[in-house]
């Protein structure tokens, strides 16, 4: 039983000194908020766009 014990102890204390997971997670973050800047461009570019279309079509 203490073996068990110290066995858990020992694991949870690799646990909690574990950076990891908390660097996944940034990288994650990172990603979704690039993500959200090239969705919010290419939106706005492409509204632009076909402003600039619809002009030059009634031009014509």
């Amino acid at each position: 039983m203490m073996n068990t014990l110290t066995y858990l102890k020992v694991r949870f204390e690799n646990f909690k000194h574990d950076k990891r997971g908390v660097t996944a997670l940034e990288y994650g973050l990172i990603a979704s908020l690039v993500a959200i800047a090239i969705v919010g461009a290419v939106t706005t570019f492409g509204s632009n766009l076909s402003n600039e279309f619809s002009y030059i079509a009634t031009e014509v």
